[in-house]
């Protein structure tokens, strides 16, 4: 499997798609609080005939160690382009949810030239209260992930597709219940810290903000304040909650899709 060492922890990674055709441009995602990588099986699965797409789990998920806690946003944001750095990719479209949209804002705000399209799905440029993630540390603190997972598929999830879809579900929560308490502690560190609302402005990348319809954690309102407050933004809302790539996965992909085939034809669309 491939790694990449870093001074504090290692980041697993991924390439799907043909990494030597330079015709394709690069497209890479990055996952949400208490996800890996395989969040993006959907997408991947449609998107990697036209680009070389690049995952990798964020420290402290999946199977990238978890150095010390607290983490800051600048930390993530920093392991992203040691990635990108070390594998010699200039630019790169960047896809982002949740906590990898926060991600996905920071790298567009303060190394905008190393992306070409950034996507920022059920995401805000503030997630929460300082309060609600110390509680969160916390809690996981005195009890592992494991009293979380009720409350996370019910934010994640609606019940009519946590109903239809059991499989899907319980493979996410196996991948959430295998987080380490101290990477998934260190984010919270970050999300408690992370404050984007006046630096967001200065995104200069084309941007398409994804809001789940009936996401109670980053509401459509959220993402439509993004796409309105950076310089070429577009908000779309789908059907589902948190999740919204998994849970309306054709939808997303089809939104995926055409956003980034502007680039090809016109960029200076949106």
């Amino acid at each position: 499997m491939p790694y990449l060492d870093l001074a504090t922890h290692r980041l697993h990674y991924r390439i799907d798609g043909d990494w030597s055709a330079d015709d394709k441009p690069w497209l890479m995602f990055c996952n949400s609080l208490g996800t890996d990588l395989h969040m993006w099986n959907a997408q991947v699965a449609v998107l990697s005939q036209h680009y070389r797409i690049l995952r990798y789990d964020r420290r402290g998920h999946g199977l990238s160690s978890a150095p010390p806690p607290p983490y800051a946003l600048a930390d993530l944001g920093n392991d992203t382009i040691a990635l990108l750095d070390a594998l010699e990719i200039g630019r790169t479209h960047f896809c982002g949810l949740s906590i990898g949209g926060l991600t996905a804002q920071w790298l567009g705000i303060h190394a905008g030239h190393r992306l070409d399209r950034i996507i920022v799905c059920a995401t805000s440029t503030r997630i929460g209260t300082t309060e609600s993630w110390v509680a969160r540390m916390e809690a996981v603190r005195e009890n592992g992930l494991s009293g979380l997972v009720a409350a996370t598929v019910e934010r994640w999830f609606t019940p009519e597709f946590a109903a239809a879809e059991p499989d899907t579900i319980g493979k996410i929560l196996v991948n959430f219940g295998a987080t380490a308490p101290d990477g998934y502690i260190g984010c919270c560190a970050a999300l408690a810290d992370a404050d984007l609302r006046e630096e967001v402005k200065r995104i200069a990348n084309p941007l398409l903000a994804v809001s789940g319809e009936d996401d109670p954690v980053c509401p459509p309102p959220d993402l439509a304040r993004i796409a309105l407050n950076v310089r070429r933004g577009h908000h779309v809302s789908l059907p589902g909650r948190h999740i919204v790539n998994v849970e309306s996965a054709p939808a997303f992909n089809a939104e995926l899709r055409k956003f980034l085939n502007w680039s090809i034809r016109d960029p200076a669309v949106v």
